[in-house]
């Protein structure tokens, strides 16, 4: 019998699916110091300006605020640190591609603790303009009134 995953969601980055259009999501690892871990543990930490970034084969992760632990003593941490995400060589190579050909972003969706360990989900995006995100909104009042009639109707 395969153990149960638990998941306990920390951060999400619900702006993200607003203001990009999601094309592939990566589950990541995340290098971490312990005062970090203790602070994710409270439930603290910001997702809205991160985006992740390429550097010499590496997956780097910028503008995640993760603020100083509490009961943390001269060995806290810097809250806007850069981190580094533990990927498969392979997913960092097809990233790498996509984004050098331009336009695409990763972007961080959510931070969570999976059985233990710190992930963060990191999806490859491509920005929106302001009239798609007006009517990727009206697409989705439109699909809500519909499934209100069908309520109705049953």
């Amino acid at each position: 019998m395969a153990p149960e995953q638990s998941k306990k969601i920390i951060a999400s980055n619900r702006r993200a699916r607003h203001d990009y259009e999601i094309l592939d999501v990566y589950e990541a690892g995340l290098m971490l110091t312990g005062t970090e871990v203790k602070s994710l543990r409270a439930g603290r930490a910001t997702l809205t300006e991160g985006y992740a970034m390429i550097n010499s084969g590496e997956v780097w992760l910028y503008g995640v605020h993760i603020p100083e632990y509490v009961l943390g003593t001269w060995t806290n941490h810097e809250p806007r640190r850069v981190r580094k995400l533990l990927l498969h060589r392979k997913e960092i190579a097809k990233l790498e591609r996509a984004t050098a050909e331009g336009g695409l972003t990763i972007v961080p969706l959510s931070l969570y603790f999976r059985d233990g360990k710190a992930k963060v989900e990191v999806a490859l995006a491509r920005g929106r303009r302001t009239y798609d995100k007006r009517h990727e909104l009206a697409r989705r009042d439109a699909q809500r009134e519909v499934e209100r009639a069908l309520r109705r109707r049953r």
